[in-house]
């Protein structure tokens, strides 16, 4: 039986839910201080709103669309704290309502006395978890048409590679390991795969992350500034796959080898939406299933079209929603509870 190196993986990755209140409040229970925020209000319209340590406070992304990097102190995230985080006032992140907003939350650590050299981009900043495998990195373009490196630092190699453009107006990037190498998603769209160089036809390795000459995460030398997300699965923690949908309600069982707490998938072949399920929003009925699911290319509130059950060792689809169980190939990102840690504590079953 597998044992996880992380005994309790809400010290790193947890989901909390809150009442906005359209001004300044605090954001408790979160479990630890977070370094990326993801918030999302779940039942009514409003951009997400992407937060980290490495860009600072006051500076949003949105997920669903393709917008700069937005400077917004009066109204964003104004810290991250020992417990959660601080909002400075009304936003899409802090509608006034009751228990209508829902944040996902990771816990990164390393800024300082990481070594580059081994690639050909130094961040201007980052926060690196070799432990958890997430990294958030900060960098200027060389725009080399050959390809340029960037080293991860994470000791494994990333299966999901994340990049925006912070300086412009231009759609997110996506690369994953079970999508072929010339190709990219857009985490903003709906859209199916397509053709583009944005990480130069090359996976990333165990040490380096490959950028193309694409404006998507790599424009001309100097002229422009990026955030990357990097994800690599951790046994008994994460996991970053995909699987085959059936369009059947009786739909496809995804080994994780722990109980999600958030999962995050995407037809590949397929232009329909992506989505988020996690274990703490209302729809979540214990002991297994995820009705409603969030979807980070589109503002709108919550949908309940994509049924996922949450199992102590993994998630099955009950639903025939292109989302998540059309006859398409899709990716996924899971977190979770280990199945059984290094302590010989074990998940509970459904």
């Amino acid at each position: 039986m597998a044992y996880s190196v992380i005994d309790k993986s809400t010290s790193f990755c947890s989901t909390v839910v809150f009442s906005g209140t359209a001004a300044g409040q605090s954001i408790t229970g979160v479990g630890f201080q977070p370094d990326f925020v993801w918030g999302k209000s779940m039942l009514e319209s409003g951009n997400h709103q992407l937060l980290d340590s490495v860009r600072g406070v006051g500076k949003p992304l949105e997920s669903d669309t393709d917008d700069a990097e937005a400077s917004d102190p009066a109204s964003s995230l104004s810290s991250f704290d020992a417990d959660g985080f601080t909002l400075a006032g009304g936003s899409a992140f802090n509608p006034s309502g009751t228990n209508n907003v829902a944040s996902w939350n990771w816990k990164l650590g390393t800024s300082t006395g990481l070594s580059f050299a081994a690639g050909d981009i130094t961040p201007s900043a980052y926060s690196i978890n070799a432990t958890t495998g997430v990294g958030i990195y900060k960098y200027t373009g060389p725009g080399t048409v050959g390809g340029d490196t960037l080293a991860h630092n994470l000791g494994t190699t990333p299966k999901l590679i994340i990049v925006k453009r912070l300086s412009d107006d231009y759609s997110w990037a996506v690369q994953h390991s079970d999508m072929t190498s010339t190709k990219i998603l857009n985490l903003n769209e709906s859209l199916a795969e397509a053709t583009n160089d944005a990480f130069h036809n090359t996976f990333p390795t165990s040490t380096l992350v490959t950028l193309g000459s694409s404006t998507y995460t790599n424009a001309a030398a100097g002229t422009s500034i990026y955030v990357m997300y990097a994800f690599a699965p951790v046994k008994g923690y994460s996991a970053i796959g995909s699987y085959a949908g059936n369009a059947n309600t009786n739909g496809p069982f995804v080994y994780t080898g722990f109980k999600p707490t958030f999962v995050l998938t995407k037809p590949i072949n397929y232009a329909s939406a992506w989505g988020i399920h996690d274990n703490k929003r209302p729809g979540y009925n214990p002991p297994a299933a995820s009705d409603l699911s969030l979807q980070p290319n589109t503002s709108a509130a919550q949908v309940t079209e994509a049924r996922m059950d949450i199992l102590s060792n993994g998630f099955k689809l009950n639903s025939t929603a292109g989302e998540s169980n059309g006859s398409y190939n899709y990716l996924y990102m899971a977190f979770g509870q280990p199945l059984v840690s290094s302590t010989n504590i074990a998940a509970t079953a459904r």
